[in-house]
């Protein structure tokens, strides 16, 4: 298995450039936590629409080290998740949450050190009157999710690597990060990236 710590140092950005921009969670998330990041496996759950049913199984069944991904069939700003639930998921090793719903006990949150991304802030509240399913395949942002997936999660968003392809993917997101370091040199030393990619050739070759 792939360093998943050097997947979350490398970043989303990189990961998400590497894999040939694939897997990016193309959506507007807030990251509750500011410099927060991490990649892990993920658990989902797919709860009913507006009914955060799901999540109170989902802290029954989510192990040590893995994201709480948390959706309903439609994105809307409807707290699944608050204080308590983020207790419980804290104390079963929950590593990070992503909940494309909204949030609240916000300040609670912040105080309990467990990163969150998600799509709201609200304070209005969900049901618990129809179980969700927990493993479902989700998808946020255009990304579909998979329990055991890799999410990688910091301050530019996030990215989903198959389980499969975690291993490809770091290696392809360290030769990438090699490569941006050579060209971070270059610019540094005053090189301009307009006349090492031909830009400027082409543009005046055109007037």
């Amino acid at each position: 298995m792939a360093d998943l710590s050097e997947l979350a140092r490398l970043g989303t950005a990189t990961v998400y450039e590497a894999r040939g921009r694939r897997g990016l969670i193309d959506a507007e998330l807030v990251q509750l936590t500011p410099g927060s990041r991490v990649a892990a496996p993920a658990r989902t759950v797919l709860c009913a629409q507006d009914d955060n049913r799901g999540v109170h199984e989902l802290c029954a069944r989510i192990q040590p080290g893995e994201i709480a991904v948390l959706a309903m069939p439609e994105a809307r700003p409807v707290a699944l998740i608050g204080d308590l639930l983020v207790t419980q998921l804290r104390r079963a090793g929950a590593v990070a949450i992503l909940a494309d719903s909204s949030v609240r006990d916000v300040e609670e949150l912040r105080d309990m050190g467990i990163p969150i991304w998600t799509r709201w802030v609200r304070a209005r509240g969900a049901g618990k009157e129809t179980r969700g399913e927990v493993d479902a395949e989700v998808t946020i942002g255009g990304a579909p999710i998979n329990s055991g997936d890799i999410v990688v999660l910091d301050a530019d968003g996030g990215v989903v690597v198959p389980a499969a392809d975690a291993d490809l993917a770091l290696e392809q997101s360290l030769a990438r990060e090699q490569k941006e370091s050579v060209l971070r040199k270059r610019w540094r030393s005053g090189e301009l990236s307009y006349d090492a990619y031909g830009f400027r050739a082409q543009d005046e070759g055109e007037n």
